[in-house]
């Protein structure tokens, strides 16, 4: 269900259904991007452990389903004052679409 500002609700689910957070965006990969951004990050990219996340979208039935990966990085040498050293980046790679039998 698409918001006024034009985005648009996706809760991640965990294992047993049960919905914990609701992140938003644009796209799907938007919501999924910020869930990432979330995990335990590892010491590099090649490090960060690989974890499925399940996103459905608000007010339908669609499951977007994700891999999802963080580690840390240094922060640019052009960050602003209050942004830290150390920073959590994120990436993620869609696997596919389930539709809930609900």
């Amino acid at each position: 269900m698409v918001r006024d500002d034009g985005k648009r609700n996706f809760a991640l689910r965990e294992d047993g259904g049960d919905e914990s957070s609701v992140f938003s965006g644009n796209t799907p990969r938007q919501a999924a991007l910020k869930a990432a951004r979330r995990l335990e990050p590892g010491s590099s990219e090649a490090d960060a452990d690989r974890v499925e996340l399940q996103l459905r979208e608000k007010g339908t039935d669609k499951v977007h389903i994700y891999e999802g990966w963080a580690w840390e990085e240094t922060a640019p040498d052009d960050k602003p004052d209050w942004m830290p050293d150390r920073i959590t980046e994120a990436n993620v790679s869609k696997q596919g679409i389930d539709h809930l039998d609900e």
